[in-house]
C-alpha cells in the first residue's frame, strides 16, 4: 500500500513538474520569484529600521512580477487570475506614482 502511494504521488509529481514544463511555466516561476524576493526586500528593510518599512524595491518587484503572472494568466485563459492581476498591477502603477511624486516634490523620504 505504501509503496502504491509513493508511486501515485511520485507520478502526480513528475506529471506537475517535469511532463508539464515548458516556456510559460518557467514565466510564472520566473514572476512568483519576484513576488518572494519583494516579502525578502521588505522584511530585510523592516527589520534593519526596526519597524515596518516597504522600499522602493518592493513596488518594483511587484510590479514586475504582476505583469508577468498576468501575462502568464492570460496565455492559461483563467478569468479570476487575469481580474486578480490586472488589479494588483493597477494598485503597484499607483503606488508607484505616489512614491516617484513624493520624491519629486521632496517629500518622500529614501527608503
Amino acid at each position: 500500500m505504501l509503496i502504491e502511494i509513493a508511486r501515485s504521488v511520485g507520478g502526480y509529481l513528475h506529471d506537475v513538474f517535469v511532463a508539464r514544463l515548458d516556456w510559460w511555466v518557467l514565466l510564472g516561476f520566473v514572476a512568483q520569484a519576484f513576488f518572494t524576493a519583494r516579502f525578502a526586500v521588505q522584511w530585510i528593510a523592516s527589520e534593519r529600521a526596526g519597524k515596518s518599512i516597504i522600499p522602493l524595491a518592493f513596488w518594483w518587484l511587484s510590479l514586475g512580477g504582476g505583469v508577468l503572472l498576468l501575462v502568464y494568466a492570460l496565455y492559461r485563459r483563467d478569468p479570476v487570475f487575469i481580474l486578480g492581476q490586472a488589479f494588483g498591477v493597477f494598485v503597484y502603477l499607483r503606488n508607484l506614482y505616489f512614491v516617484m511624486r513624493d520624491r519629486r516634490s521632496g517629500q518622500g523620504l529614501a527608503a
